[in-house]
């Protein structure tokens, strides 16, 4: 059941996130045909960097600790640059003026199931306390706070935009604060945190969707997010 429930909870999230670029390139106004691309691409870049961290973790790629960094730690960082190539660029400009602000925040509110999943996996077993909120782990609030961050977002509240902000701000040091955490928890030349088991869970499939597929998805729509609102926040301060 753990297993299938990372599956599912990834393949949700990519679901919603397509649905949602789907439903914001339609108020762009640009043609069909670019719309299509776009749409197109972005399903297949998702898609295809999905089955290679699969394979590789299957293969047992990500379970060699003994080389630094960890390998799991890379798939985090990989889609970094691209993520923040699209939330600079003209077009990830403009397709972020189209998108409704609280959509950003609402999905985050998948990462309050993340956390189950994780102590369900601690009380499993299958890896530290330290990885959960029962530990040093503290990112449940983001997904807790993303619902009526989202809410005043959606109904316009004049300290919406300002709230939103700090969660996104507080939600990424949250985030940063268990990467370090998962990092020092893996048994590598680095480990830190002692206790067994380590985090080498996170290696395995299909448990790599976590730092894979999750975290990114985490990260991005707080990107996202921050580009949008302070976009937002500079034009009404110009106006």
């Amino acid at each position: 059941m753990p297993a299938f429930a990372w599956l599912l909870l990834a393949s949700i999230c990519v679901i919603l996130i397509l649905i949602g670029l789907n439903a914001i390139l339609k108020k762009t106004g640009w043609e069909k045909h670019h719309q299509q691309k776009i749409f197109f691409a972005t399903t297949t870049a998702i898609l295809l960097w999905t089955a290679l961290i699969l394979l590789l973790s299957y293969k047992g790629f990500f379970s060699d600790f003994r080389k630094m960094p960890p390998r799991p730690a890379l798939v985090i960082l990989l889609p970094l640059p691209i993520i923040m190539s699209i939330a600079f660029s003209k077009a990830g400009t403009q397709l972020l003026r189209s998108a409704p602000t609280h959509w950003l925040i609402w999905m985050q509110s998948f990462r309050i199931i993340v956390e189950l999943l994780l102590l369900l996996a601690f009380v499993s077993g299958k890896i530290p306390i330290q990885m959960t909120f029962e530990g040093r782990n503290f990112d449940i609030l983001t997904g807790i706070l993303a619902l009526p961050a989202g809410y005043l977002l959606a109904r316009k509240k004049n300290f919406a935009v300002k709230f939103a902000i700090v969660f996104n701000i507080t939600g990424i040091l949250l985030l940063l604060n268990i990467l370090v955490i998962a990092v020092l928890s893996m048994p590598t030349p680095i480990r830190y945190f002692m206790n067994e088991p380590s985090n080498a869970l996170v290696a395995q499939f299909p448990f790599i969707l976590l730092p894979g597929v999750l975290v990114p998805i985490a990260y991005t729509m707080h990107i996202f997010s921050l580009r949008q609102l302070l976009t937002k926040q500079s034009i009404l301060s110009s106006s």
